[in-house]
């Protein structure tokens, strides 16, 4: 990793000038010989000279990754199709069977035989063996690639002088055996993390030791504990990342001013909410002439943190931060998010500024990037800047007087960026948020719907402004970047899509290639429908989910060619890297971070782990705030409908639960994917997504992180 300047000193190979074989060449020679062969003696049959293997390395690396070779148990390379079989990631099912998701893009079921030699995340070699009676791919495991989970968290047991260990992750079946002289000091039904010792084949378990007691199951915080092991997220930050933060202090040294730009006396403030703790963007707005001078400051990680130290190591593995209730696992070290990259009020922080022109009618004229030193005049809240600007509440909201006039000027910025979303036609779904409520025991007591006001949207449309500024800077000067994609729909999807609309008498433009504008078109026409919640629903799941990818494919649901993170650096890897590149280029230098690609998968599997670990905390947190209330009824809304039933979230508590099919009545239901229903063949009853239903709790399931409703008589 290196940051090069654009005419570099040949002291080692420019592996722009490197020729390596093709793809069709390496399969041609893989062919050619037979029998699999190791990297260094394909490069070596290949002709490729010593300083280009690392090179040739990639190359079979992303091969490997598109499914045309393989590496079996000993590293040698294979021809997939020569050999008829698949490789792919397991998924397991707390049932006890499988699948495989091929990377022919294909899915295979495994049945629990197959299951008993693997563990979920093993990635295998499979051969394809028929289809099942439902018309699904079936398959039988040949070899193990690779094995996913050295470690797992999960219920310590002893039953009948047995010890083992039932994992926290269901989609892990198989019980994990503990031998007697490997418990430690683990006591029954205490939250344990063990080490696997043996891996599982087709006629043993799992074995595994105990190496860490984390305590009972409803000891406060325990939600976290297990989710950050279940999912493998790295949550202690290194002895040399801990050293080197240490080392900074926080007052702004000389040195470091060079080349900045000096707005410690433009007042420019952070908006965040009442709980926050990191302030990563700063915001200012003056009028110019006959539009508006924006400037948007962002903390300048990218100061601290340089490619390949320790914090650049640590911050590139975790992806991004991980927000729990009441806990947050920071990408950086506290020194640093809360500390010195922290736009806190008073202090002097390093920044790097997108300076905007912006006319009336909310049209980016021109934009610049710099580096700053800055001085946030206050910590504003939302609630405090919805008071002044759209409630009349001046000084009662505790804003210093001098300020208002700017954050007045803020708004008329946000109402023309507004104006100008509307005619791109960027979708506006209505969104709904929830907090958990915790009393001083630390025990959850409540939940509540979180009001956003137009504060919130006021910064959100400034940031994304800063954002669209980032990705057309980079592109400006033809350096490579991260983008934020957000692809359209999927062929498949928009049939279901249109399918289900033509149902209700409706019809979404563009036909093969709808744009943003024919969905935004649609959800104005059913704005005063009172199924526009369902309408909405459908429409939002039609989408594809965004990922980050160093190919531009524009950003469907923002109405933007092309787009980056750039305004948390803080929290997002991603925006670290942007930071980076554009530095590069205010330097004409070019910044190499190595693979893009492989670099932009990683940012997207790690959003998408921390995601599902907050997920799994929040979830088990409500069941243990609904454990007390089995037997009682509440109303609800269908909040998806599957083919084994419906999920119903209460609208009172905003806790989701599933209604199996077995107890929606004496019928025999069909479930119809594209109208998102289940539906009795007697024609007495329908279940469609958004319905309203009553419901009554029946069961509870800790362990499982599970509620089930029955319907209320």
């Amino acid at each position: 990793m290196q940051i090069r300047g654009q005419r570099p000193e040949r002291t080692e190979v420019d592996r722009s000038l490197v020729t390596i074989p093709s793809r069709e060449a390496i399969l041609e020679a893989l062919a050619r010989d037979s029998i699999p062969l190791a990297e260094l003696e394909l490069a070596k049959r290949m002709g490729v000279p010593e300083e280009a293997q690392e090179v040739l390395h990639r190359r079979v690396n992303a091969m490997a990754r598109d499914g045309q070779i393989l590496r079996n148990r000993k590293g040698a390379l294979l021809i997939a199709e020569k050999l008829d079989l698949i490789s792919g990631r397991v998924n397991g099912h707390p049932d006890g069977h499988g699948y495989l998701h091929g990377d022919d893009g294909n899915e295979y079921v495994l049945a629990p035989r197959e299951m008993h030699q693997v563990l979920h995340g093993d990635r295998v070699l499979l051969r394809p063996t028929g289809i099942d009676r439902r018309g699904r791919r079936e398959g039988a495991i040949v070899e193990v690639l690779e094995r996913a989970q050295k470690r797992v968290v999960g219920r310590f047991h002893r039953e009948h002088g047995v010890f083992f260990v039932v994992a926290s992750d269901r989609r892990i079946s198989q019980d994990i055996l503990i031998q007697p002289d490997s418990i430690g000091n683990a006591r029954t039904n205490q939250i344990v993390t063990v080490e696997l010792v043996e891996q599982p084949s087709r006629h043993v378990q799992p074995i595994g030791r105990v190496i860490e007691v984390l305590g009972h199951a409803t000891d406060p915080g325990m939600e976290i504990e297990i989710a950050l092991r279940k999912h493998q997220l790295p949550f202690e930050f290194s002895a040399a990342a801990i050293k080197r933060a240490e080392r900074y202090t926080e007052a702004i040294r000389p040195a470091q001013r060079a080349g900045r730009t000096d707005l410690t006396t433009t007042p420019l403030v952070t908006i965040d909410g009442e709980t926050a703790r990191d302030f990563d963007d700063a915001v200012f707005a003056e009028r110019d002439g006959r539009g508006y001078r924006l400037l948007v400051a962002i903390a300048d990680v990218s100061h601290y943190v340089r490619p390949g130290d320790a914090f650049d190591r640590e911050a590139r593995e975790r992806g991004t931060s991980v927000y729990f209730p009441r806990r947050v696992i920071p990408m950086l070290p506290e020194h640093l998010s809360n500390g010195l990259c922290s736009l806190n009020p008073n202090v002097e922080r390093l920044a790097m500024v997108c300076e905007m022109s912006i006319t009336k009618a909310g049209r980016v004229a021109a934009h610049k990037f710099y580096p700053a030193v800055i001085r946030s005049a206050a910590r504003l809240t939302y609630t405090q800047v919805a008071a002044v600007l759209y409630q009349s509440a001046g000084a009662d909201a505790g804003i210093d007087a001098a300020l208002i006039p700017h954050l007045r000027c803020l708004d008329e910025v946000f109402q023309s960026l507004l104006n100008a979303r509307k005619q791109r036609g960027a979708i506006e779904f209505e969104s709904s948020e929830t907090e958990l409520v915790f009393n001083d025991e630390g025990k959850i007591e409540g939940i509540r719907a979180i009001v956003r006001n137009d504060a919130h949207r006021l910064i959100e449309e400034c940031m994304l402004a800063a954002n669209v500024c980032a990705a057309i800077f980079l592109e400006e000067h033809d350096h490579k970047l991260l983008y934020r994609v957000h692809a359209g729909p999927t062929p498949e999807k928009l049939d279901n899509l249109r399918e289900f609309l033509r149902e209700f008498g409706l019809g979404l433009g563009g036909g093969s290639k709808p744009t943003t504008k024919d969905y935004a078109r649609l959800m104005e026409s059913i704005k005063d429908r009172p199924d526009r919640a369902l309408m909405q629903t459908v429409l939002l799941r039609s989408m594809q989910q965004a990922m980050y990818s160093p190919d531009n494919e524009g950003h469907f649901g923002l109405a933007f060619p092309a787009y980056a993170h750039f305004t948390s650096p803080i929290r997002r890897y991603p925006d670290l890297v942007v930071h980076r590149a554009i530095k590069a280029v205010l330097a004409k230098e070019h910044y190499e971070p190595g693979d893009w690609r492989a670099l932009g998968e990683n940012a997207s599997m790690t959003e998408r782990r921390a995601d599902d670990a907050s997920r799994d905390a929040v979830q088990w947190l409500k069941c243990f705030f609904m454990k007390d209330k089995v037997n009682e009824e509440f109303d609800g809304t269908i909040s998806a409908v599957t083919s084994f039933g419906i999920f119903v979230q209460l609208e009172a508590l905003f806790v989701e639960g599933l209604v199996h099919i077995s107890e929606l009545g004496s019928d025999y239901f069909k479930f119809d994917a594209a109208r998102h229903e289940l539906r009795g063949e007697r024609g007495l009853h329908t279940y469609r997504l958004s319905g309203k239903v009553r419901v009554r709790v029946a069961h509870v399931d800790m362990d499982l992180a599970r509620i089930d409703f029955r319907l209320a008589d």
